[in-house]
């Protein structure tokens, strides 16, 4: 449904006093009227990139006082679920939409377009009084771990890994996500892409059913706020998360086994030599359904850190002015394209975020000018 834009209009009495005879022997009041009108967006979805979108809305709005950008997060379902009943003008989902719900929005009568924002990371962060820092994570154990196979902290295949750490005998907490979530798609992904047994018996989603809670040891919080939280007040357990999260929240990160069996810690350095290493593919914005995943996930190279994805933007084509005013469409396009260019830049990146790779953000930019005013 087309939204009307609220506008304040200030209008102001001018005296204009003649000068000259130009305009004949007395002062004539002209009125003259100037409105400003404050815009208002809403994004709402994904909380993987939350970080990093509350960095560029205020830098955007410091500099653009008139719009303003409402943000909150939900997890990517609830971004897809909003934009399609047209609750949000901009989605965020960190996995491409499926073909499903892409029918879905296509069934509204206007055009989908979907491209990548930012490039963010998943990592393991645990909660193990004594141990602090170093913690090694193998391809085989990480997923045993949360199919609830390893019970304890001190289970040999961890100490094997981990020599010099004094694991304790502490049954291991697993934590996940409770709602629809792009960073568990991402996460579930990975786990099918490194153990077969994971695959089989539990897959990748936005929501699948934790082995972990039939067991008893499984917690689950909502976004990823959620999720940190539960971790910091819950000793002896692990939990997934965003980069960003373990950043702000000085979490203890676990160094994993990437593909060339080497075991990294995500930075910077690591995150950029996963998205090196691959020849992304992003298919027209008009068909935003086709991405895969897994193109990120387990990328090959000594330094590459095995969990990195992309996160997108779903926006409206607007055919006929269907979900956008021209002013708000207006306004959406040029608060994207600062962000697919501008807020790519290292001064407006958010800690634990990768800007796109130039042939990727130019697709999104192509995606942007597709809006119509």
């Amino acid at each position: 449904m087309k939204r009307i834009i609220a506008l304040s209009a200030i209008f102001l009495l001018v005296a204009t006093v003649a000068a000259s005879g130009c305009i004949g022997q007395s002062n004539t009041a002209l009125t003259s009227s100037r409105s400003t009108q404050t815009i208002s967006l809403r994004t709402t979805g994904a909380t993987f990139p939350m970080y990093q979108i509350q960095k560029w809305i205020k830098t955007y709005q410091s500099s653009h006082p008139n719009i303003k950008i409402e943000y909150q997060g939900g997890g990517s379902g609830y971004g897809q679920e909003t934009f399609l009943k047209g609750l949000t003008d901009i989605g965020r989902s960190d996995p491409a939409v499926s073909a499903d719900m892409w029918k879905k929005f296509l069934s509204t009568g206007d055009q989908p377009l979907q491209f990548p924002e930012i490039v963010g990371a998943v990592v393991v962060v645990y909660n193990v009084p004594g141990i602090g820092t170093g913690l090694r994570l193998s391809r085989a154990v990480l997923a045993k771990i949360f199919l609830g196979e390893i019970q304890y902290w001190d289970d040999p295949s961890i100490k094997s890994l981990n020599p010099n750490l004094k694991l304790p005998h502490k049954r291991i907490i697993v934590i996940h996500r409770s709602d629809a979530s792009g960073t568990t798609k991402i996460f579930t992904t990975y786990l099918s892409l490194i153990s077969s047994e994971w695959a089989k018996k539990v897959g990748a989603g936005l929501v699948v059913n934790w082995p972990v809670d039939r067991l008893g040891r499984g917690l689950a919080g909502k976004g990823n706020p959620g999720v940190v939280a539960i971790l910091k007040n819950t000793p002896y357990s692990i939990a997934y998360t965003e980069l960003s999260y373990a950043i702000k929240d000085n979490l203890t990160v676990a160094a994993l086994q990437n593909k060339a069996g080497n075991f990294v810690l995500p930075t910077n350095t690591t995150i950029k030599s996963a998205v090196l290493a691959i020849k992304s593919y992003i298919p027209s914005p008009t068909e935003g359904y086709k991405e895969n995943l897994t193109q990120l996930l387990d990328a090959p190279g000594k330094n590459s850190y095995p969990i990195v994805a992309f996160t997108h933007l779903l926006v409206w084509e607007n055919k006929d002015g269907k979900h956008y005013s021209k002013e708000k469409a207006e306004a959406i396009k040029a608060f994207l394209k600062w962000i697919l260019t501008e807020g790519q830049k290292p001064q407006n990146l958010a800690p634990g975020y990768v800007g796109l790779p130039k042939e990727v953000a130019e697709i999104g930019l192509k995606a942007v000018d597709m809006i119509k005013t």
